[in-house]
This record gives structure tokens, sequence and C-alpha cells, in this order.
């Protein structure tokens, strides 16, 4: 139902509102409450409305009459004219407020969730609201339990970082060498990353359990080297002596122990089953960062022991050490 300019300024000459034509249309055809009465142990209740003959065709609006403030019976057809157009079956509500549902299926080849999520929120939405002021949106559905998922994730990533450091910290006996052996958590997600570019898959929830995980299993090439180094420090060499026999020493155990974890995942990585599709992701956070983070070990881990050495003795050169670096 619609008012057109010349129905409007009928109907407002007349005292009538939009409002006041709904409710009267509702009312003859759902019907109102005219009496309610107690019968025996129920409450009877008395609609008045047309009967089932007119309810079922709208016709019977053309010769409806429309009660205005003053009392007074015109017909429908002079007040509003009656439009067909598509609408709501029903109407959702949360927290009092009208709430449409827009759900899509997204083709994966074109574009992730994500990234439309992303642009909806940059261009579409504010232009919506901007047009319609009182328009709310949010994120619901997928999105929202993603985001949820996210937060449990950055929480749970903390919290193994620091059960790493602190059980790197206690054997170490330090508490700078356990970063020394941790520098290779982050390359470790950068050859992560670098996987799914060349896998051709995009990050997910599960790519960010892999890391997560990928991050308890990159310190343990950085932990072999750094333990050899500090056992032959004890026996007296030097730093850079230490750590270059310690390279040498542990190569083999470094370099076996990525490669039989890569070999591992790989027929994770190359399977093609739809049942197994989803824990791709990880393998690949798991199988590239292990590789990735094998490399920077033998080349800046011993690079940032070095300079972990050298701070050492310059503060206790100024005191603010009290040991040598060759006691700590």
């Amino acid at each position: 139902m619609d008012c057109d300019k010349y129905s409007r300024k009928a109907a407002a000459s007349l005292g009538l509102t939009l409002n006041d034509l709904a409710r009267q249309v509702r009312n003859a055809f759902y019907g109102t409450e005219a009496l309610r009465f107690q019968r025996n142990k129920d409450e009877i209740k008395v609609v008045v409305r047309y009967p089932d003959n007119e309810r079922n065709s709208l016709e019977i609006l053309d010769k409806m009459r429309i009660h205005t403030p003053k009392g007074a019976k015109i017909p429908f057809n002079q007040v509003a004219q009656i439009e067909s157009k598509t609408g709501f079956t029903t109407i959702t509500r949360a927290q009092r407020q009208r709430v449409i549902k827009v759900m899509a299926d997204v083709d994966e080849k074109i574009a992730n969730s994500n990234e439309i999520r992303q642009d909806m929120g940059k261009r579409f939405l504010p232009q919506l609201q901007n047009i319609y002021p009182e328009v709310r949106y949010t994120i619901e559905g997928a999105g929202k339990n993603q985001r949820e998922s996210l937060q449990d994730i950055t929480q749970s990533s903390l919290i193994a970082l620091f059960g790493i450091y602190a059980l790197l910290a206690i054997p170490f006996k330090s508490f700078s060498r356990p970063l020394i052996v941790m520098l290779a958590i982050p390359f470790g997600i950068v050859g992560a990353i670098i996987g799914h570019l060349i896998m051709g898959y995009n990050l997910t929830l599960i790519s960010l359990m892999g890391i997560i995980g990928l991050s308890g299993i990159v310190v343990n090439d950085s932990l072999i080297l750094i333990y050899k180094a500090t056992h032959l420090r004890l026996e007296g060499a030097n730093c850079i002596s230490a750590i270059t026999q310690a390279g040498a020493l542990r190569f083999r155990a470094i370099i076996l122990t990525s490669l039989t974890t890569f070999c591992g995942l790989t027929p994770i990585l190359l399977e093609k089953s739809i049942q197994a599709r989803f824990l791709i992701p990880m393998a690949v956070s798991l199988g590239f960062g292990v590789l990735f983070a094998t490399g920077i070990t033998l080349l800046l881990i011993p690079c940032g022991y070095v300079i972990l050495d050298d701070i050492h003795i310059l503060m206790a050169k100024t005191g603010l050490l009290k040991k040598t670096a060759n006691q700590s």
C-alpha cells in the first residue's frame, strides 16, 4: 500500500496518516479485539473483521471506508492507492529493532569471504549508512565466529610463546638466550605464508592453528645449535669458535630433523580427497615453516648468538652485568 502525492495531500487534509490507514486495513482483514469475557475457566476473545469471502480478495479495498479522526467515512481509493510489490513474509527483530539478514555463498575461485567482508566494510556499507543514517549493520554468522576465533587464537598464541620461553629459560639459566632460540619463530611464520602462496591456499583459521604448532617445532633446531654452542663455551672455546663448531657438528641433525618433518607432511599436502582438504592449510604451515626456519637457524641464529655475546661483554665492561660473557 502506498500513497501518491495527491492522495497524501488528501489524507493529510483529513488528519489521516499512513499508520492510520495501515491499522484500519489490518483490523479489517486480520481483526481487532472488540470484547473479552470469562466463560467458566476460559477467557473468550471476540474479534471483529470482514467475512471470509471478503477477506480472500483485495478488491474489497476499493469499497472499503476509512474512518477519519473527525468520524467521517471516506472511500479508501481517495486517500491511498494500491501497488503490488514483493514484501517480507516475516519480520525478524532483535532488541526491538527490525533486522534483515543478508547471506550469500562465496565462490572461492574468485574471492574469499574475508575479502568480500572487507570490501563491503570499506565501500558499500558506509555509503549505505550515509544514505540511510538510521540503518545499523553488524557482521554475523561465519564472520562473527571467525572474529571470535581469532581472539581466542591470539590469546592462545601468547600463552604458547610464554610457555616456550619459560621452558627454555629454565635449562639455559638465562633470560636472554631463549630469545635467540625463539628468533626462528617469526621467520617460520614467514615460511608458512610463502608456503600458502606456493600451494595456492588462503590463510584460514586452520592455517593459524598450524602456525601456533609451528612455533613449538621450529625452536628445536635452534635449541640443538645453541645448546651445543653453550656446551663448547663451558669447555673453554670462545664465542665465534663455539658457534662455528656447533653449526658443523649439528648441521646433519638439523637438516635431517627438518627434512623428515616435511616428508612426513607430504602425503597430506598431496592429498586430493575432500575429507582431508581442510587439513592441508595446517600441513602447509607446518611443512614450509619448518623448511624456511631451518635456513634461518643455520644463518641468523649464529649471528644472533654472537651479537648477544657482544652485548654481554659490553654490559660487563660498563658494570651493568657482573658476570663476564664466558660466565653467563
